[in-house]
């Protein structure tokens, strides 16, 4: 990990820069790919996960027996974990739910929403090197709450040829009934455009590498949309000379395995706190057994020295990480000035795992610098909110008036005779 001490602000910029998204590199590949799978259907995706995921298959969604049969696969003890994670998230998830309030914004004028949720979702779990039946839940759960009707669920297969067992279980707490064998942009692509096993969704959601994040976007312009823009998993540890180093460097390492693209920061105060943790990283990867992904991260890792703690909490606004650990003394109130940020676990007690995993909060969060103008995924993700309106005769008196003037100034006729009209026959009635 690279040493940086008291940079200056003008510096910030540069020394914060993520390990770089080749998505515009990328789009050109993942255009051909998507254009083959919308093109070939069921017949392109077999294709391409035999070119991709070296797996051949005679069916794309996982049959009855097969869920079935992986229940029989997942030891008791992961089945109660899944079982009380799930009850956290839910549990979250549902005090989310949205009240409508009807406004009258002037006599005879009232307007309200109404929360409606997407009819039709597709929800990506990545396989890759680990299987995150973890992100099952985060996804299906807010989407079964939500009350979408149809959720369709994609993850690659193992070298077997079936899902890992604990996805399908995991996915069967959540209330998934529909289950697909594909991975990678195939399975972006056959969520959008539909094929002849896979239905096409609304809304497509879950993390991914920079070709699935790739092949989001692009299918977002025209055909569905998407959760959020994101790339590789991040983590920053906000750290002052009180935090456990133990506890630090287990923070940074546990990012640093999620891939070789990962990234993991330390912003402290504490010079003594930093060549600790960095001693305490070394001890700690020689003990993991995904040790050389880790070791790949922590090359874009970064463990920099400010002066204050005002600074530390400048520069960490200015990151907007996905994933803030704030082991500091104070950390309450440096809770209270965190501007942007995917989310935010406060305390030495509380680490990002406990968020990945059972807390209760989501793991699909912005990336890459998104946090600033973009939520983690939520209850609200997979809903839309419709506004309604009723207008009554003292209402459209009292706004008929600026209703034509307006439209009269933009030159729009239409829009003002609409007004004109109800107002003269509201004017014949006596009104």
């Amino acid at each position: 990990m690279k040493k940086i001490f008291y940079p200056s602000p003008a510096e910030w910029e540069e020394l914060l820069k993520r390990p770089t998204l080749r998505t515009e590199e990328l789009m050109e590949t993942v255009k051909g790919l998507v254009e083959e799978v919308r093109q070939g259907g069921d017949q392109a995706v077999m294709a391409l996960e035999e070119k991709f995921d070296k797996v051949s298959l005679s069916a794309l969604e996982v049959s009855a027996e097969e869920r079935q049969e992986a229940e029989q696969l997942v030891s008791e003890e992961l089945k109660k974990a899944i079982r009380l994670a799930a009850g956290n998230i839910r549990r979250f998830h549902e005090a989310q739910r949205f009240e409508g309030v009807q406004v009258e914004t002037q006599p005879g004028v009232t307007c309200w929403q109404k929360a409606v949720p997407i009819e039709k979702v597709g929800l990506y779990v990545p396989g890759g090197t680990a299987p995150l039946f973890s992100t099952v839940l985060m996804l299906a759960i807010p989407a079964s709450i939500a009350g979408c009707k149809e959720l369709v669920l994609c993850t690659p297969p193992m070298k077997n040829g079936r899902v890992h067992p604990a996805v399908l279980y995991a996915a069967g707490v959540a209330g998934v009934k529909r289950v697909f064998k594909i991975g990678g942009v195939q399975a972006i692509a056959a969520m959008a455009y539909g094929t002849e096993s896979v239905p096409h969704v609304y809304k497509i959601f879950g993390p991914g590498n920079q070709y699935v994040t790739a092949a989001k976007q692009l299918v977002s312009l025209r055909q569905v949309a998407i959760d959020m823009p994101a790339g590789p998993s991040e983590v920053e540890v906000l750290a002052d000379e009180t935090a456990n180093p133990t506890f630090v460097a287990a923070d940074l390492l546990s990012q640093a395995e999620h891939g070789a693209d990962s990234q993991a920061v330390l912003i402290s105060t504490s010079e003594k706190l930093v060549e600790e943790v960095e001693r305490e990283v070394a001890r700690q990867l020689a003990e993991l057994p995904r040790q050389e992904i880790a070791a790949k991260a922590l090359q874009w890792s970064k463990l920099i020295v400010v002066r204050t703690m005002e600074e530390a909490m400048a520069m960490t606004n200015a990151y907007a990480p996905e994933h803030l650990i704030i082991e500091a003394a104070d950390y309450l109130t440096l809770a209270q000035q965190v501007e942007h940020a995917g989310s935010v676990f406060l305390g030495s007690l509380t680490p990002e795992s406990a968020g990945d995993y059972a807390s209760g909060t989501n793991h699909t969060l912005p990336t890459n610098g998104y946090a600033k103008a973009y939520s983690g995924v939520c209850l609200d993700s997979f809903m839309r909110k419709m506004t309604f309106q009723e207008i009554r005769p003292e209402g459209l008196l009292r706004i008929g008036p600026a209703i034509e003037t307006m439209a009269a100034g933009e030159a729009l006729n239409a829009h003002r005779l609409a007004v004109t009209r109800r107002l003269a026959t509201l004017k014949q009635n006596g009104l």
